[in-house]
């Protein structure tokens, strides 16, 4: 990994970073904003549940942190005396889960008098892209995962706003639950993939809200709804047949799809980019990637992703952050505290002059 357009001589500059802001435990060595090691663990605890439960997530992250440390590290080939810095997400997410890695990492820059440096874990998706490729600025970023769908003008490191969210629930919010009306269980999203795949998309015509709407915003609340009701009334013993689940998996994945598609491509086109980075565990999908890649060759624009360790929560994405503060020696106090949720409805309202970077952590 490199700047965008820049060369940087090599430093053996090392970054530990950890990443605890929801149900995925994970601890990265970043060796001159390249991947070293990295490790993450997912917490199958709320599978029961239909969703993620924040108190057993805190539990399963303190069980599970202390021996990652460890194999991270070794994995690296280097020692705790090795680092120079310890990356950390502090913002936004579910408060025990932050609590817990920002602690460690805390606890950490105290034992080895390194620099402690927070990282925004919206910020460490917009530029995760950067971990396996170049790619130039200025670029469109969509941001889209279980908990988050926002659209970014990124025009540098640090340099970032905000064009457009969700009105209400996420696209990954929406695959879950739909996944969950179907009585596929918990997470849906892949399973939603994996259905649908092998159906017809156009077996339904499911709603694709804000289409017609000139914001960069996204809806997906409408499409839940309608999903509930059509199974009411079009089977309401259930769905025998796995035929008729695949069927209804590909139309209402295609709905999320284009969805995001329409409203990513017209907002690229609107800030004349050529380049468009989607990023957060949603990228995983096969069908948006696939629809994605189409358009982009039609339009004669490139499309970037990331490996699938590098969609969903990772500290990689947080250490490749931790790297580029660290050259630029901006550190924080150990007094930094965790802040939770970021607020996207409340960002939306600032406008189209979109957000300074500080307005990330707000």
């Amino acid at each position: 990994m490199a700047d965008s357009g820049e060369t940087h001589a090599k430093t053996n500059t090392i970054i530990l970073a950890i990443e605890t802001s929801c149900d995925d435990t994970s601890v990265a060595i970043i060796r001159d904003g390249e991947v070293a090691s990295v490790i993450v663990s997912s917490q199958a605890e709320h599978e029961e549940w239909g969703g993620v439960v924040p108190e057993l997530a805190s539990r399963a992250h303190l069980n599970v942190i202390s021996p990652i440390l460890t194999r991270t590290i070794e994995k690296a080939g280097i020692t705790f005396g090795d680092v120079n810095a310890i990356a950390v997400t502090n913002e936004p997410g579910l408060i025990g889960s932050l609590l817990v890695g920002l602690n460690v990492a805390k606890g950490l820059a105290v034992a080895l008098g390194k620099p402690l440096i927070t990282v925004n874990h919206i910020e460490a998706h917009l530029l995760s892209v950067m971990l396996e490729q170049k790619i130039d600025f200025p670029y469109l970023a969509l941001v889209v995962s279980g908990g988050h769908t926002m659209l970014y003008d990124v025009q540098g490191a640090g340099n970032y706003t905000l064009l457009g969210a969700t009105r209400d629930d996420a696209a990954g919010e929406a695959f879950d639950k739909g996944g969950k009306l179907l009585g596929l269980g918990y997470p849906g999203g892949p399973l939603v993939d994996r259905y649908g795949a092998k159906g017809d998309p156009t077996y339904h015509k499911f709603p694709r809200s804000l289409l017609d709407d000139s914001s960069d915003d996204f809806s997906f609340s409408g499409l839940k709804t309608s999903l509930r009701y059509f199974l009411r009334d079009r089977y309401p013993n259930g769905i025998s047949r796995e035929e008729d689940l695949a069927d209804i998996c590909a139309s209402y994945q295609e709905a999320i799809v284009d969805s995001l598609l329409v409203k990513t491509f017209r907002a690229a086109k609107g800030l004349g980019y050529s380049r468009i980075a989607i990023v957060g565990g949603v990228s995983a999908n096969s069908r948006l990637r696939e629809k994605f890649q189409e358009k982009a060759s039609k339009e004669g624009m490139t499309i970037f992703l990331t490996s699938p360790i590098y969609s969903t929560d990772n500290a990689a994405m947080i250490g490749l952050v931790g790297w580029l503060r660290y050259k630029d020696r901006k550190f924080n106090e150990l007094t930094v505290t965790a802040k939770g949720a970021l607020s996207e409805a409340k960002a939306v309202r600032r406008g189209k002059g979109g957000v300074r970077p500080s307005d990330l952590r707000k």
